[in-house]
């Protein structure tokens, strides 16, 4: 079985074609995420993105939001107005004519990383915060703690997303992300936490030995697992 794996993000949309083992048949291929950013828009970037895949019996989507049984209910960072309630999982099944299942982007990082002991958690720097929680390699359901505020005025999203480091540099946004990884260490009490999205590397401080940073590459291995769970 091939895997037709796409990654939706705020800046870019990325995919490629995966085995079963999640192993990369064909290498990335990526475009620029269209501005606007409403579901036509976004689908007609898919379809012109996946011409250059030919075989694939699968399709497997990561999503920046909240994604109910395929179907956004939120969408910080693309247009939460324009997606709510969009069905993008069935629009990308009738679209690209083979089986589909859209997960928020995290949690389909997450099922590409993860050891499958214990309980483990993903967090992606990216354009936002996005997160997921693994429990045995299990996924759990999604919670997005991008939301929860920080401080008076800012959610997660809006304190260490992409904004805040072109606004805040390196040095606070750093001293922020440190905030922030002591905070999830005493509330969730995670075996291993893995740090992807496009900020990861830009990270100067040391690491506790149970947090790894992660690649895209990496996580985009999650496309195969996706069929494995039972959701």
């Amino acid at each position: 079985m091939k895997i037709l794996t796409i990654d939706i993000g705020g800046s870019h949309i990325k995919a490629t074609i995966l085995d079963e083992a999640g192993m990369l048949i064909q290498d990335y291929e990526r475009l620029l995420t269209p501005v606007p950013s409403g579901p036509l828009d976004v689908l007609e970037a898919i379809k012109t993105l996946v011409k250059k895949f030919t075989e694939y019996d699968r399709i497997s989507v990561g999503f920046p939001g909240y994604v109910k049984k395929g179907v956004i209910k939120t969408a910080p960072n693309l247009g939460t107005e324009q997606w709510k309630e969009f069905d993008l999982e069935n629009a990308i099944t009738v679209i690209l004519k083979k089986p589909a299942k859209v997960v928020n982007d995290a949690d389909l990082q997450g099922l590409g990383v993860v050891s499958g002991k214990g309980l483990e958690m993903v967090i992606t720097l990216g354009t936002g915060f996005g997160t997921a929680l693994l429990n045995d390699g299990i996924l759990l359901p999604h919670l997005e703690l991008s939301h929860l505020p920080i401080s008076k005025d800012k959610i997660y999203d809006e304190y260490i997303g992409e904004k805040a480091y072109d606004s805040k540099g390196v040095v606070q946004w750093n001293k922020r992300v440190e905030r922030i990884l002591q905070i999830l260490k005493t509330v969730f009490n995670y075996d291993h936490l893995y740090i992807g999205g496009g900020n990861a590397k830009k990270i100067n401080f040391k690491l506790d030995e149970n947090i790894s940073i992660i690649t895209n590459r990496d996580g985009i291995k999650g496309g195969a697992k996706l069929w494995r769970q039972n959701n």
